[in-house]
């Protein structure tokens, strides 16, 4: 399928599809040294976020898509090497307003989950700003 979103977007920092179907999508991540928030390791939660941000928008798929809110939950730390798969799926299709269900895995374990509702507006957001 075609992307008609985010086309501009950083994928070394928000992630690379893998699938982008009708109302889904798989984004990849691999967390780099960059992405640390400390000497540890640690990767900052804003990338994680970024990530599954990303995979909401493919699973949408539409030019106007933007993020109204999102209901997030942190499972477990991500560190540098950590490679990242957001499953993103649309609960809506077909509506204005879309909840989208994203998971956020390392492996086997989930490391992110979260809810983000989004919405397809009818013209561009910064459109006469």
């Amino acid at each position: 399928m075609q992307i008609k979103t985010h086309n501009s977007i950083e994928q070394s920092l928000c992630g690379k599809p893998i699938t982008v179907e009708e109302g889904r999508s798989e984004v990849c991540l691999m967390c780099t040294q960059n992405m640390a928030a400390d000497s540890r390791g640690l990767v900052h939660g804003g990338f994680i976020f970024g990530l599954a941000d990303y995979a909401a928008m493919l699973a949408v798929n539409h030019p106007n898509v933007v993020l109204g809110s999102a209901e997030t939950r942190f499972l477990k730390p991500s560190r540098v090497g950590d490679v990242l798969v957001a499953r993103a799926q649309d609960q809506t299709p077909d509506e204005r307003k879309h909840e989208v269900l994203v998971d956020v895995l390392c492996g086997e374990d989930t490391v992110f989950s979260g809810k983000f509702i989004c919405f397809v507006t009818k013209q561009h957001v910064l459109e006469n700003a």
